[in-house]
């Protein structure tokens, strides 16, 4: 098997004399419609280093122009002042979330050769849900001239024996540790450990065994292409690298290319089988509409879907109270997917709404009481679908699922030079 999953360089600051809590904030892809709560973290940052300062958050997105020069500076000025290399890494961590259970991880780098983000991909390396090509653009401007990168992909591994991760639980004092701090706002903790250069073999070992022919024939049974790595959590931002790469083959040529750190992308890998690993659903709220017609438009087209798979339903949630819907005769086989294919239809007929994918039914209910609003709930995905259904019929409706709640997604911690 082709190895995919490597040691990087791994840059962190001194923990001694940098405070961990204020240096790690959470992805950019959160909170996207509540600027309250970056404006907090920003308060509670103040002038300490961190990650919230070489980093945008997309609530500020619209003013990426102005931003991205002084996030580059601030990388610059903390590649020399704050970070630290440890060369050939790799870091086992474990993330413990709000609700106290504590999720697994290892920190490494992937290689982009080895992914494409392209519905119907037979890559190792692919993408669970559908890539919207759209949001590439905005974030290549973000990437493009950053002379560093911060993770927030989580990468998923099929791996119900849990011979790769869990056998560094029992382990972990013997290691360096990393890091360990509790993560602002209420997140929970995380801690760190240097993974010795014995179980970093061991790890790649272990990998390179789940997607044999043997290994993939017995877990889905048939002659599939192998698939490695699924992406969890970040998939924009992967593209984005790619992309980047792909670009940067374009103009220096392929080979000068392929010896660049920027064929590497930082990622953390974790099991599909970790018992705290949890699917959330990712939750539609349009703004901007008229929520008569398009409840009105809603119901026509669940009267023409002609479909033969099982009854979907959802909540409707606005300003009025809850109303539950349902799609009789459905094509696609998620909800989400069925629910998609009309907001997709519904925003192209009417481009002053817009669709928000939220994260959490709290939230979709505090946004969904604004006038001009309305908010769509409905079950997620559960996780024994996914390494299949990707197989066998490629990339999920985007924003099909999200791991786990805002408040315990991937924080920024990590970073490594791209240039």
């Amino acid at each position: 098997m082709k190895q995919s999953f490597f040691p990087a360089d791994i840059l962190l600051p001194d923990f001694d004399k940098v405070d961990g809590t204020k240096w790690s904030v959470v992805a950019c892809d959160q909170y996207t419609s509540e600027p309250e709560y970056w404006s907090e973290v920003e308060k509670t940052v103040g002038d300490a280093p961190s990650t919230l300062k070489i980093t945008l958050p997309e609530v500020y997105l619209a003013e990426t122009e102005q931003r991205v020069p002084k996030i580059n500076a601030e990388m610059e000025k903390y590649l020399k002042d704050v970070l630290i290399s440890n060369d050939k890494s790799m870091i086992y961590v474990e993330r413990t979330q709000r609700n106290g259970k504590a999720r697994r991880g290892i920190v490494g780098m992937i290689d982009l050769e080895d992914y494409d983000f392209t519905r119907g991909s037979t890559s190792l390396i692919r993408a669970t849900e559908g890539t919207v090509l759209s949001r590439i653009p905005p974030r290549v401007k973000i990437r493009k001239d950053a002379p560093i990168e911060l993770p927030h992909v989580l990468m998923l591994i099929d791996d119900p024996d849990k011979s790769v991760i869990e056998p560094l639980d029992s382990i972990k004092t013997s290691f360096k540790k990393a890091y360990d701090f509790d993560l602002v706002m209420d997140s929970g903790h995380v801690s760190g450990y240097f993974v010795s250069e014995a179980e970093q073999r061991r790890i790649l070992d272990a990998i390179g065994a789940l997607a044999t022919p043997e290994s993939m024939k017995k877990k889905y049974g048939g002659d599939y292409a192998p698939l490695l790595f699924a992406v969890g959590d970040g998939n924009h931002s992967l593209a984005t690298a790619k992309t980047c790469y792909e670009e940067l083959k374009a103009a220096i040529g392929e080979e000068k290319a392929k010896n660049s750190p920027a064929r590497y992308a930082l990622v953390e890998i974790e099991n599909l089988h970790d018992d705290t690993l949890e699917f959330e659903p990712i939750y539609r709220v349009v703004f901007g509409a008229d929520v008569k017609t398009l409840r009105e438009d809603l119901i026509k087209y669940a009267a023409s879907l002609s479909g033969d798979g099982k009854t979907q339903s959802m909540t409707i949630v606005t300003a009025n109270g809850d109303e539950e819907f349902t799609f009789e005769n459905p094509a696609a086989q998620l909800t989400v997917g069925t629910l998609q294919n009309f907001l997709d239809y519904f925003v192209a007929e009417h481009p002053e709404a817009e669709i928000d994918y939220i994260h959490g039914e709290d939230s979709l209910r505090k946004l969904s009481t604004k006038d001009g609003s309305i908010g769509f709930l409905f079950d997620g995905m559960t996780k024994d679908q996914l390494f299949k259904t990707v197989i066998c019929d490629g990339a999920l409706p985007r924003k099909t699922f999200s791991m786990g709640h805002a408040h315990d997604k991937r924080f920024y911690l990590e970073c490594r030079k791209v240039k």
